[in-house]
């Protein structure tokens, strides 16, 4: 099943209903979009000599260019490779070099970043600025016919980082993205072609992903025109396109339930608020749901089943009465209708209720594997299920509350931070010996990036100066908010450092709470 399909259906079916909106405006209709997506398909197939299976990365902000770029890929039979647009030059080069990427399409904001990799990316033949000229000659092409992709064929390359500081490419199939769109209709929430998604979380992770169900059923999709989230403007947006629901951060469910314009539409306009990705106080929580009502279900996935192993659904938030509930609130909820979901032991024993242990998972919409990396892939995928890393259990009811989640991952705004890659750039200071680190619960980010540093040397060097040796190498985002300067970090008998106690010290401190413990 080609996801392209889907368009190309609506075109038929609803030719002259909005299918793309920037902001308030419409973009496309659906027979604008499936116009596009057939030309720009063609385009990258003749322009540029792509075959079926080449790679091509998205690099751009939330805009309809990226819809129909996406779309395009796929219509052509091409392999879709979002990029994070927040990364560094650096990790972008990583990721399309690893990717083997042939075409880059992005927007002006990150063209200079794109543009000096043609040439020093091997596989990197061109960059398309979208809008720009090129674009429009994309546009102009003649269509392409829709290409057949078979369940099993790569269409999705989602770049989620490993423990060892190199991101990974779980390998989406068509089927892994059938199946993830199918489970949203099963378990969160039905489409109808008089709904709307909104984007203002990024495409290139877990909105684009929820944003499958909602094209497959003719729903619009709205990109913000701030490319963010604005209470104002999407307050306005909700009034503009009822029936709009979203995926977000618990951080931007917080913010916006705290928005006065947002919380005086909210009940007549909103349908649902999908969140995920990081973990959700109650106290903030049980304020969202005064604001916006029973509209919000929890998701718990991974890039290498795309969001899809537990959910906590709509219902169970509104069911107060259940002398759980609030245990329940704290819980990610109970496995997909797709998907098996076991706590095992280190030997893979799946273990009772109670017990905590590593989730493992199988299903359909588990990934084909990480993209060149067979050593990866076995390790993950042993015994025909997906190791998640997550530590975790269930109660007799069978909701599953995680313990701590992805090795020493770290969550912060949404996004997601390993401590690898900033320890990594953190060591190539010259006053710097050691590194580990670590998050810290944050009210506004969820978590906020903290540094344990020892000095090589007996000044410890300033906090400004790790600040530009990171902003060279990594993601503003990633890099440390602060920085706590230590004679020696904690290790075991193997010399490994004991992030555990770390995290200790910090949850030790007036004030820190860590939800589920």
């Amino acid at each position: 099943m080609n996801p392209a399909s889907w368009v190309e259906r609506n075109a038929r079916q609803r030719p002259d209903r909005p299918a793309l909106a920037e902001g308030e405006q419409v973009h496309s209709t659906w027979a604008g979009w499936a116009a596009t997506v057939a030309a720009v398909a063609g385009g990258l197939r003749t322009g540029f000599g792509l075959a079926p299976g080449d790679r091509v990365a998205i690099v751009m902000r939330n805009r309809p260019e990226y819809l129909e770029t996406l779309f395009a890929v796929w219509h052509a039979g091409l392999v879709a490779v979002p990029v994070n647009a927040r990364l560094h030059r650096e990790e972008l080069a990583y990721i399309l070099g690893h990717s083997a990427a042939a075409v880059v399409l992005t927007d002006e904001e990150h063209a200079d970043d794109v543009r000096s990799l043609v040439g020093e990316v091997a596989s990197l033949r061109a960059a398309v600025v979208a809008p720009g000229e090129a674009w429009t000659r994309l546009v102009a092409a003649p269509a392409a016919p829709l290409a057949t992709l078979r369940p099993l064929d790569p269409a999705w390359l989602f770049y989620t980082s490993g423990t060892t500081g190199r991101p990974k490419g779980a390998t989406l199939t068509a089927r892994n993205l059938l199946m993830a769109s199918l489970s949203y209709f099963a378990d969160i929430d039905p489409v109808s072609a008089q709904d709307a998604v909104l984007h203002a979380a990024p495409l290139s992770h877990g909105s684009g992903l929820y944003g499958l169900p909602h094209v497959a059923r003719g729903a619009v999709s709205v990109v913000p025109r701030s490319g963010g989230v604005d209470g104002a403007e999407i307050a306005a947006l909700l009034q503009r396109w009822p029936g709009t629901s979203f995926f977000a951060a618990p951080t931007m469910v917080k913010r916006l339930a705290g928005d006065a314009a947002v919380a005086a539409v909210a009940r007549d306009h909103l349908k649902t608020i999908i969140y995920g990705g990081a973990p959700m106080y109650l106290a903030d929580l049980e304020d969202a749901l005064e604001v916006f009502g029973p509209r919000l279900a929890q998701i718990y996935g991974q890039g290498e089943t795309p969001m899809t192993i537990t959910a906590l659904s709509k219902a169970d938030h509104a069911d107060r009465d259940d002398p759980r509930w609030r245990a329940r609130m704290q819980s990610v909820g109970t496995p997909r209708t797709d998907v098996e979901v076991r706590v095992v032991d280190d030997e893979d024993r799946e273990l009772p209720a109670g017990e905590p242990g590593e989730i493992v998972v199988r299903g359909d919409v588990v990934m084909a594997g990480y993209w060149d990396d067979p050593a990866a892939t076995a390790e993950t995928l042993r015994g025909g299920w997906l190791h998640t890393g997550d530590v975790g259990s269930f109660d007799a009811d069978g909701y599953l509350t995680l313990r701590d989640r992805s090795k020493d991952l770290i969550i912060s705004g949404g996004m997601n931070i390993y401590p690898r890659e900033v320890e990594e750039a953190l060591l190539t200071h010259p006053g710097v010996r050691a590194a580990a680190v670590v998050g810290r619960p944050d009210p506004e980010w969820g978590e906020a990036v903290v540094a344990f540093v020892v000095a090589d040397g007996e000044a410890a060097p300033p906090p400004a100066d790790l600040d530009r040796t990171c902003l060279d190498r990594i993601a503003r985002y990633k890099r440390p908010k602060e920085y706590r300067f230590v004679d020696a970090l904690p290790t075991n008998n193997y010399g490994k450092v004991v992030k555990r106690e770390l995290r200790q010290r910090l949850r030790d401190e007036p004030g820190s709470a860590f939800l589920n413990g």
